[in-house]
């Protein structure tokens, strides 16, 4: 339930590019060493607006793309039916309220999932991950996606041969026998995954598309209390303001149906962050966080899992270093808020 913007908001007096860091007082040493593929479904819960403010705000990658990505019809967050279309509205206010002028690099997802396995959504957003995808180009690249899959398996779809030039993050599906165990009440179908399921088909089942997962039980983890969203977010800025203010929307909602209150949020969209832009100097890797290696399952039509023993290798995260992901990011906004203020041309 992000706030759709009628129009855009009015850019703030200082304005900046993808690729500076004019914040640091210290500037950030050397290029970046990823490049970055943001896909999300950015009208939903606003847990991905702080993703996205976050990864703007880390030198370390190179952001290529934004993918504004759809919900299912009819989802509690945006009923729609464009929903697509809203969340491209709401990244390119995210842009204005950080004074970003880099709005090329936002494009459009498809606003309806996937018909079928063998036919591609087209959409302008599809077009663009598969040239970035196929450019000559040797630094790494992430795709990583914090809702449905549409757009990815679209593209691969179009250009299998994507799969052999970038990794997939996704922040998605149950969790794994053995490992964890679902939360009470649980949605049978995992939210990011019934946005499509037959989506995450396609990237599991039918594609070579390297996977590195974080289902529901370690995005789970990423609670943060309210005190620290009062103090260490709402009180940074502008823009701080605006992300506290979104996610009070929701539990004031959430406490309306009888769910709540509580002093906690999950920002489950934050370890796109921390496994791409948090990697460690030497021997790079998220390093500081924890993932089991097994063969990548196959997606029944319930969304629960079947073993393929001989199938490519996967990464499914255990546990994520919340204390690095969300330090850094109160820094980070800390940091860029007292630039953005700060009368000083």
């Amino acid at each position: 339930m992000t706030s759709i913007p009628d129009a855009d908001v009015t850019r703030t007096a200082k304005s900046w590019t993808l690729g500076t860091s004019p914040w640091q007082t210290i500037p950030a040493a050397g290029a970046p060493r990823a490049r970055v593929i943001i896909d999300n479904d950015f009208s939903g819960d606003p847990d991905d607006l702080y993703q996205l403010v976050h990864h703007l705000l880390s030198p370390n990658v190179d952001i290529r793309l934004v993918v504004a990505s759809h919900l299912r019809d009819g989802d509690p967050f945006d009923s729609g039916p464009d929903t697509a279309d809203n969340a491209t509205l709401v990244v390119r206010d995210v842009f204005a309220r950080m004074g970003l002028s880099s709005t090329e690099v936002i494009v459009t997802g498809s606003n309806r999932p996937l018909a079928d396995r063998a036919t591609p959504q087209p959409a302008e957003a599809v077009e663009a991950i598969v040239a970035e995808a196929m450019r000559d180009d040797d630094t790494p690249l992430f795709f990583v996606a914090g809702g449905g899959l549409t757009d990815l398996a679209s593209a691969y779809l179009v250009e299998p041969r994507i799969a052999e030039r970038l990794t997939v993050i996704w922040i998605g599906g149950l969790e794994h026998a053995g490992l964890a165990v679902p939360p009470p009440d649980a949605m049978p179908i995992e939210y990011n995954l019934l946005i499509d399921l037959v989506a995450g088909q396609v990237v599991f089942n039918d594609s070579d598309l390297t996977i590195w997962q974080v289902p529901r039980d370690v995005y789970r983890q990423c609670l943060v209390s309210d005190a620290e969203l009062r103090i260490r977010v709402a009180a940074a800025g502008p823009v701080g303001r605006y992300l506290y203010d979104e996610t009070a929307l929701v539990v004031e909602r959430a406490t309306g149906e009888g769910r709540g209150p509580a002093e906690t949020y999950a920002l489950g969209d934050s370890p796109l962050v921390l496994l791409t832009a948090l990697r460690s100097l030497f021997e790079a890797d998220p390093s500081s966080s924890r993932y089991v290696g097994m063969p990548t399952p196959a997606l029944a039509d319930d969304g629960t899992y079947v073993a393929v023993p001989d199938a490519r290798p996967m990464r499914t995260y255990t546990w994520v270093d919340t204390r690095l992901m969300f330090e850094d990011f109160y820094l980070k906004l800390q940091e860029f808020s007292a630039w953005q203020q700060d009368d000083t041309p």
